[in-house]
């Protein structure tokens, strides 16, 4: 059988996650969706989206990547929530059965006020 080949990335806060008031995180969290929406129209990110609950509100993110863990760290360090401190990346290999899994062409929104 053959298989494709996924990464799953979780954007976990990091247990040292610094404070910030309401206009620092809506900047960080427009540039987030800006970078987001690049990966995307670069290749690699193929789907992503918000956790609506997690343990303890610690999960935020998950994300599906085209490419092995070791090709998305660069990318995952370019976040700038991760460059704030804030958020990590946890990766995690996937594979499914062969054209299980399709992604339809889309547009990933820029900012908050555009994904609204």
């Amino acid at each position: 059988m053959e298989f494709d080949r996924f990464t799953i990335a979780l954007l976990v806060r990091r247990p040292d996650a610094p404070k910030f008031d309401s206009k620092t995180e809506d900047r960080l969290q427009d540039a987030h969706l800006a970078h987001l929406a690049q990966l995307h129209e670069k290749g690699p990110l193929l789907a992503a989206g918000p956790v609506l609950s997690g343990p303890e509100g610690s999960i935020r993110g998950l994300s599906i990547f085209r490419g092995s863990p070791d090709e998305l760290r660069a990318y995952a360090a370019a976040d700038p929530w991760v460059q704030a401190g804030y958020l990590e990346y946890q990766f995690y290999p996937w594979m499914v059965p062969a054209k299980t899994v399709q992604f339809s062409p889309s547009r990933f929104p820029r900012s908050s006020a555009e994904a609204a």
